[in-house]
């Protein structure tokens, strides 16, 4: 009888332990975890190409550029496998830049009826001329707010000199510069108030800046005499971009507490970062291989810089290439971009769902398959 009651409470343990895995599948299952990463190339308006730069935070919205049926660039909005025109301010061409979280608003560059450039913000199907500043006469938006309030960019002044901007409630606000005679807005903080960029200094030098509350900070270089941010983390802390270093090659980096990393490269001399998450801990972007060629990249602080096309080689059809990961949503789940679609021809942009693990739900299994057996072990 004392063997027998062992033998059962050794079963107990036993079950608890598979109950706990069974039940963080079932939770997996639940919350969508089962799906595996997946690799959408979005088309075109007609044309031969297409560029992604945006993307919402649940991944459903993506924006950017593509050629119509009459070889001109119409800014876009995918969603559901559909894109959309949409359209211009009078004139030929137009391109979308950046994205709200919820995909609502998008924000970009569009020619008018007398050819100026100038920023747009679209919403509910309308798109809005942001004016310029005071004396110029174009511009173009780059960036914007999760909320789809705030946006930034560049725009002329009355000397047609370029100035970077903060648009807000019909205001467009001149952001100065590093004592040089231009800047140029790239990216914006998901509350609005840091903005980044690059501007030019007294020495005639562009340097990546960051502006928060009135006051343009430059953050210097990797040791050559350029750099530029491109984007910015939801908190502001945290930016990334390209720069020179002392040997003139163009290189990825995060900023962060005044100091700017060099990311590295696949394999060959340049990269550039495009994007960051929200928490400022993934970046993605460009670089060389060993063989000189560009690919697109995400790089982590514990796995370094890694080629996407390695990484999800299973998802391309053969010829096809990932060259340039454009943005990230600010989970890091998905990333946006261009390549080579082999099936199609043709350089398309594309969004890749990474689907990462769920570390967190199966530790959960793993404790209640715990709780669990230490329970029986009790009884």
């Amino acid at each position: 009888m004392q063997r027998l009651a062992t033998v059962l409470r050794n079963r107990g343990v036993r079950f608890a332990r598979v109950w706990g895995v069974v039940l963080a599948s079932s939770l997996l299952a639940t919350v969508g975890w089962s799906q595996q990463p997946s690799l959408t190339w979005l088309g075109t308006l007609g044309g031969g190409v297409s560029f992604a730069t945006g993307v919402s935070a649940d991944g459903r919205v993506v924006v950017g550029e593509a050629r119509n049926t009459a070889g001109n660039a119409r800014a876009f909005r995918w969603e559901n496998g559909a894109m959309q025109d949409l359209g211009t301010l009078g004139g030929y061409r137009s391109e979308a830049s950046g994205v709200s979280a919820d995909g609502g608003v998008v924000v970009g560059g569009t020619y008018n009826a007398d050819s100026y450039q100038r920023a747009f913000r679209w919403e509910n199907g309308i798109m809005q001329d942001l004016g310029t500043l005071p004396g110029g006469t174009g511009g173009r938006a780059t960036g914007v707010s999760a909320d789809g309030r705030v946006v930034v960019g560049g725009a002329d002044n009355a000397f047609w000199q370029g100035r970077a901007f903060r648009w807000e409630n019909g205001i467009m606000q001149d952001l100065g510069t590093l004592g040089g005679d231009y800047s140029f807005a790239t990216g914006v903080s998901a509350d609005g108030r840091v903005v980044v960029g690059e501007a030019r200094n007294a020495a005639g030098q562009n340097h990546a800046f960051r502006w928060e509350n009135g006051a343009m900070q430059d953050l210097g270089t990797l040791g050559g005499n350029r750099s530029g941010a491109a984007s910015v983390s939801a908190d502001g802390r945290v930016v990334v971009g390209v720069s020179d270093n002392a040997f003139g090659y163009a290189r990825a980096f995060r900023w962060e507490n005044g100091i700017m990393q060099d990311l590295g490269t696949l394999g060959g001399r340049e990269g550039v970062a495009m994007d960051v998450t929200a928490d400022g801990r993934v970046v993605v972007g460009a670089a060389e291989d060993a063989t000189r060629w560009w690919y697109a990249f995400r790089w982590t602080a514990t796995g370094g810089m890694e080629n996407l096309n390695i990484t999800y080689t299973r998802l391309l059809t053969p010829g096809s290439a990932l060259w340039q990961a454009s943005a990230i949503s600010p989970d890091g789940r998905y990333i946006v971009g261009y390549g080579l679609n082999a099936t199609t021809r043709r350089v398309e942009g594309f969004l890749l769902d990474t689907v990462p693990e769920p570390t967190s739900l199966l530790m959960l299994g793993v404790g209640l398959a715990g709780l669990l057996g230490l329970r029986r072990r009790k009884q």
